[in-house]
């Protein structure tokens, strides 16, 4: 367990931040970015959460991604071959995303569309209060994975992460459905209805 006796360090004031093998970064790096777009995108998924049951299935899943996040934080703060030899495979002292936190996703996302109705349509963000804070939690995961994406062009990725962070965009989408009455009050995309 991480324990913070301080919240302000100091060591950051000249614009760089630690990394987890002790390494310090600029705080505009490819790495700090994709590091934030995953806390804003775990931040959106906190307030999706709000209008929720806590003991509803929805809000079980959403919270086990939000610690899903913070472990994937981690594996984007930790450089490969920083503390775990050459690839991204977990050690001692080296939290990643494993293909295991993936697979779960995915089968989420089976489990949740198989009551769905068919879509005929793509669906504009909103519906339900539910919906529309699932769907910016949607968007907001799309920015943290094209932010994860452009890290992975100037520096290997776990690519265990990266797929996490794609797939949830997928399970957000889903659950945004679920939320519009299984999809039976989203609000369908009219192309072309106000020329």
């Amino acid at each position: 367990m991480v324990k913070l006796n301080t919240i302000y360090t100091r060591t950051g004031d000249g614009g760089t931040t630690g990394l987890v093998d002790g390494s310090r970064t600029p705080k505009n790096s490819a790495r700090i970015a994709a590091i934030g777009a995953v806390d804003e995108a775990n931040s959106a998924i906190g307030c999706a959460l709000v209008p929720l049951s806590d003991d509803g299935a929805i809000a079980k899943a959403l919270l086990r991604v939000q610690n899903d996040l913070f472990d994937l934080g981690a594996d984007l703060a930790t450089p490969k071959g920083a503390l775990d030899g050459e690839g991204f495979e977990p050690g001692d002292m080296v939290l990643r995303i494993v293909p295991a936190q993936v697979d779960w996703l995915e089968a989420q996302i089976d489990a949740f569309n198989a009551d769905l109705e068919p879509l005929d349509s793509f669906v504009l963000p909103g519906g339900s209060e539910e919906a529309a804070r699932m769907h910016v939690a949607r968007a907001s995961t799309r920015a943290a994975e094209r932010a994860v994406a452009a890290l992975a062009e100037v520096e290997p990725v776990n690519p265990a992460g990266a797929a996490y962070i794609n797939r949830l965009s997928d399970l957000l989408f889903v659950l945004a459905r679920c939320c519009n009455n299984a999809g039976r009050a989203d609000v369908k995309w009219v192309p072309g209805a106000n020329r």
